[in-house]
């Protein structure tokens, strides 16, 4: 939409395909997981107003994303487990640990926007609170591990993205456009970190 080459009726037309694709999808699932796509479908349509009313519109991307691990579980099990809500939430703070990175690169034209960021909202602690991000993203997999007693493996590659989560950290700490948004494009590698850590766990 902002470079031009689809205007806002097809962009909605696009999207709308998407979700009926979406909701086919899901058709031979379970009566649990269909009730959670509704909740999905609505958090997804809201996040983009968010960022005019919201203090952390990055907390509602979170969700958004991450709201696929609670109906995975739901699908599978029929039920949703603690885990699930425990790794739902490491998911909305490592969103707004790596967003808020790419929020700072666009706070100044932001502000002229009148668009709410976290990166306005923490203002001179957004540092900090990336880091703080990240601490409770890593809790909640150790805890994770610690509840469902995983082997030594999940505990390295949690060391891993622990150890990437400070290399960000000496990227974004001088708040320089150009480090902040390459922390916020390597934040692959720490997705794929912990990625790996539940997978070779089982």
């Amino acid at each position: 939409i902002t470079s031009g080459k689809i205007s806002g009726k097809e962009a909605l037309a696009v999207a709308g395909t998407l979700a009926l694709v979406a909701f086919l999808l899901i058709q031979p699932l379970n009566a649990l997981t269909k009730e959670l796509s509704f909740f999905a479908l609505a958090v997804a349509i809201l996040y983009p107003f968010t960022k005019r009313f919201f203090a952390i519109p990055q907390a509602v991307l979170g969700i958004a994303f991450g709201f696929g691990i609670p109906m995975a579980y739901a699908a599978v099990l029929g039920f949703i487990p603690p885990e699930a809500w425990i790794l739902l939430i490491g998911n909305i703070f490592w969103a707004i640990a790596y967003d808020t990175a790419y929020a700072m690169v666009d706070r100044d034209d932001d502000v002229k926007l009148g668009i709410k960021t976290s990166a306005i909202t923490f203002g001179r602690f957004d540092v900090l609170a990336i880091c703080i991000c990240y601490g409770i993203c890593l809790l909640s997999f150790a805890v994770l591990g610690w509840l469902l007693a995983f082997p030594t493996i999940f505990w390295i590659f949690l060391g891993l993205a622990l150890l990437l989560a400070i290399y960000y950290f000496q990227l974004i700490k001088d708040r320089q456009k150009e480090k902040c948004f390459l922390a916020f494009r390597r934040n692959n590698w720490f997705g794929m970190s912990l990625f790996l850590a539940i997978a070779f766990a089982y």
